[in-house]
């Protein structure tokens, strides 16, 4: 009995436990869209270059902000020389002949803190820029990973299909070979195809396995971490999206890099300001009170700025600078035209990759399907040989695979488009 009430009340704490455990978190890698939302909140990388991007905006107050005064004290005739008998050498300011406080406050001259802010300013937008290309980069590294991994599922499941096809084939060629209606050389040639197609199922499966790894490395998770089985890719923008005035003009208003160079250009042209303000002096104000005993007698002004007066120097600094805004012009400038060429390219290529995929869709796989079934049934009366049998279904094997390799071309240009034009279409 005591053993019963034992058994009950581990089935009866069980059950409570089962009732408020948590339920388990779904797989991630269903959609490309979780993937990113994932990587969005961990990726280390994207991490980093936004911390910086932060930490450079910490930057820009320093920048313009007056520099810190100076306290400087004199302590005079510290001997006591010339004063009444008993005095001698002191270091506190009431005990010796005079102590001068000078509180000192640097001035730069007028509008050279402003630069110094905006120059700082424009450094941030150069680190939001470079976080920027770094997101849009880990984002196409998903899309491009993701298309990959789903290719290779859908092409596992395909040659699963073939097999089941080939072994349906073997079963046909068995039975005429029985009846003495083919050689023995076709059933020996449907053993080696289904042996062939085994091998390609491992290839295949080994191939998953590292899209699956490549891909969790993107997501800054285990290499072997699960994934959810992928289920559907984006769909293909409509051709009329795909225009490459459009997208030039998109590219050059959000592309990451083009902003980013966008800011060097304004750092370099506040620097150069800045540096054509050094023609002129910085000065320095203080105010001294003088102590002498336990009262403050007398007091002074200081004013004071430097010469500038290493004329050739100032200006081989602003040649210097002029340079570095037309070097960063230019390097925007090639920038660009890179970034133009790679969309054009990538643009015929996903037209291209289309076009095959409606021509294997509509036309290759339907005509390879027909061959397929006239050449088996041909064969089942004797009147088609095996040769003729095993070309028509590869030809439908190789009509698929043109179909899902077409599918994750474009999904590819499609990732390299939206990297360029950073932003998703």
């Amino acid at each position: 009995m005591a053993s019963r009430i034992v058994l009950l009340a581990a089935a009866l704490a069980a059950v409570v436990a089962a009732a408020h455990a948590e339920p388990a978190q779904p797989l991630i890698g269903a959609s490309v869209e979780g993937l990113l939302d994932y990587a969005k909140a961990r990726n280390p990388e994207y991490a980093a270059m936004r911390l910086e991007a932060e930490a450079a905006g910490e930057r820009v107050h320093p920048a313009g902000a007056l520099p810190d005064p100076m306290l400087r004290t004199e302590l005079q005739n510290v001997s006591n020389f010339g004063a009444e008998s008993g005095t001698s050498f002191n270091l506190l300011p009431s005990r010796v002949g005079s102590t001068k406080y000078t509180l000192i406050q640097p001035l730069p001259f007028w509008g050279k803190r402003d630069l110094k802010r905006e120059a700082a300013e424009a450094e941030v937008d150069v680190a939001k820029g470079k976080a920027g290309v770094t997101w849009t980069e880990q984002a196409a590294r998903i899309k491009i990973s993701y298309a990959q991994y789903f290719a290779f599922a859908k092409l596992i499941r395909l040659t699963r299909e073939v097999i089941e096809l080939i072994d349906r084939i073997e079963g046909i060629t068995h039975a005429r070979y029985a009846g003495g209606l083919v050689p023995q050389q076709d059933a020996i040639r449907v053993q080696v195809e289904r042996t062939a197609m085994r091998g390609e199922l491992i290839q295949m499966e080994t191939e998953h396995h590292h899209a699956r790894s490549r891909l969790n490395a993107v997501l800054a998770r285990p290499a072997q971490a699960p994934l959810a089985e992928p289920e559907r890719l984006r769909p293909t923008p409509a051709a009329t999206k795909l225009d490459y005035a459009t997208l030039e003009d998109r590219l050059r208003g959000k592309n990451p890099q083009l902003f980013a160079d966008d800011a060097r250009i304004r750092s370099a042209e506040k620097n150069r300001d800045l540096t054509y303000r050094n023609r002129y002096p910085d000065f320095t104000i203080g105010v001294s009170p003088i102590q002498m005993r336990n009262r403050v007698n007398e007091w002074e002004l200081m004013f004071e700025f430097n010469i500038p007066l290493q004329q050739e120097s100032r200006r081989s600094q602003e040649r210097e600078a002029e340079k570095m805004i037309d070097a960063t012009r230019a390097r925007k400038e090639a920038t660009a035209n890179q970034l133009l060429a790679d969309l054009s390219e990538n643009l015929a290529g996903i037209d291209a990759a289309r076009r095959v995929g409606i021509l294997a869709q509509t036309s290759l796989l339907p005509q390879a399907e027909l061959t397929f079934r006239a050449a088996l049934a041909g064969y089942e009366t004797g009147k088609v040989d095996f040769a003729t049998l095993l070309d028509a279904q590869r030809q439908i094997r190789k009509a698929k695979q043109d179909v899902i390799k077409a599918q994750v071309e474009q999904q590819i240009r499609l990732a390299d488009i939206e990297r360029l034009i950073g932003e998703d279409l």
